[in-house]
């Protein structure tokens, strides 16, 4: 084989070309600054929707986001928007950081190191970003 290019990076680049010429903004797309567009959700909305509201003798929407973060960490923390946003979120239903690091720290017993490593670097992206803006928890 002479053509030392993978057939799965040939695939995504010319994906990309593709993406890019059918939308010429494409090229300056930053997941980041799509996040910036979604609101975070006013604690009491959240347990209204998936909270006690939705099971008066269940989970907390706090709980429930605290293990949607787990889940996220179980599956290697590759959704980095998610983790961010559940992280955002999950703070706004009343979790403190060292609620959030713990929980992601107890999924390093199933996920891994790096799994628990990702997700505790885009924890705190959303934790220091917040301290800058003076929302300190």
């Amino acid at each position: 084989m002479s053509d030392a290019s993978n057939p799965f990076e040939q695939m995504m680049r010319q994906m990309q070309d593709m993406a890019k010429t059918m939308g010429p903004a494409m090229d300056a797309f930053s997941p980041k600054s799509f996040e910036a567009m979604w609101q975070t959700m006013p604690k009491d909305l959240m347990e209204m929707t998936f909270g006690k509201g939705l099971n008066p003798d269940g989970l907390d929407a706090k709980t429930r986001l605290l293990l949607t973060l787990a889940g996220l960490t179980m599956q290697g923390a590759q959704a980095d928007s998610a983790v961010r946003l559940t992280v955002r979120h999950a703070r706004e239903a009343g979790a403190t950081d060292a609620e959030i690091a713990e929980t992601i720290a107890q999924m390093g017993m199933f996920a891994g190191v790096p799994a628990t490593t990702r997700a505790i670097a885009l924890a705190r992206e959303v934790m220091d970003g917040d301290k800058e803006e003076g929302k300190d928890t």
